[in-house]
C-alpha cells in the first residue's frame, strides 16, 4: 500500500484563489510565490489526512478482495464441473460469472471516485487554513499576487528571485518551523486493486487483469 501524496492541493488552490490582494491599486506591484505541496507536507494535518486515507483505502481494498475471492471460487468450481454440466446450466453459470466480473469492475471504478472525493473532503480544512495564512502573509509583506510554484508538476512560475518565496513565511505564520515536517514521499496509486482470475476456460467470460 503506497502512502498518499496530497496531489490535489494545486488543483484545489486555483490561480484565482491564490491571488491575495488587498493592496491599493496605486501601490507598486509585488509578486510572490509559494510551493503549496511543500507547505502542506509540513502541516501537522498532512499526517492525519494520510492516515485516514490509508484506512479508507484499506476498507475498500478488503471489500474488493472479498468480491474477487468469491469470483475466483466460482470460476474454479465452474472449471471443475463444466464437463458434466448441461448446456443450460453451463450458460447460466457463465452469465453469473460475467455478472460478478462486471460487478468487480464497477466497484473498482466507484471506489476510485469515492477515494478521490474522500481526499478532497479531508484536504479542504487544511487548504482553507493554508489560504488564510497565505492571505495574511501577502498582506503583511505587501505582495499583490501570490502564485503556486509547484503547480502539480507543471509550475506556473518558471523563474523568480528567492526573496519572492513566501513558503517559509506562511509556515512560520502557522507556528511551524520550516523543514521540521517529513515530506510526503510517493504519488498516488490506483486507490484499490486486486488480482482477478484470468479468463474462464471454455466460456465467453474474460477477466480484466
Amino acid at each position: 500500500m503506497k502512502i498518499f501524496r496530497l496531489t490535489l492541493a494545486a488543483a484545489l488552490l486555483t490561480a484565482g484563489t491564490l491571488a491575495a490582494t488587498s493592496a491599493q491599486a496605486q501601490a507598486p506591484l509585488k509578486i510572490g510565490y509559494t510551493d503549496v505541496q511543500y507547505v502542506l507536507s509540513q502541516m501537522t494535518e498532512s499526517k492525519q489526512i494520510e492516515s485516514e486515507l490509508k484506512t479508507y483505502n484499506d476498507q475498500l481494498g478488503a471489500q474488493l478482495k472479498s468480491k474477487s475471492t468469491e469470483f475466483e471460487t466460482k470460476v474454479k468450481d465452474y472449471q471443475q464441473k463444466s464437463g458434466t454440466m448441461t448446456d443450460v446450466v453451463k450458460a447460466d453459470t457463465e452469465k453469473e460469472l460475467q455478472r460478478l466480473q462486471q460487478s468487480i469492475q464497477e466497484f473498482q471504478r466507484t471506489a476510485e471516485q469515492s477515494l478521490q472525493q474522500k481526499q478532497q473532503t479531508l484536504l479542504k480544512p487544511a487548504l482553507d487554513k493554508l489560504q488564510k495564512n497565505i492571505d495574511l502573509v501577502a498582506d503583511e509583506n505587501g505582495f499583490t499576487y501570490v502564485f503556486n510554484s509547484d503547480g502539480g508538476g507543471s509550475p506556473l512560475l518558471l523563474h523568480a528571485p528567492k526573496d519572492g518565496d513566501i513558503s517559509d513565511l506562511v509556515l512560520k505564520k502557522m507556528g511551524i518551523t520550516p523543514g521540521a515536517g517529513a515530506p510526503i514521499k510517493s504519488g498516488p496509486a490506483s486507490p484499490v486493486s486486486a488480482p482477478v482470475t484470468p479468463g474462464v476456460n471454455k466460456t465467453k467470460t474474460k477477466t480484466k487483469k
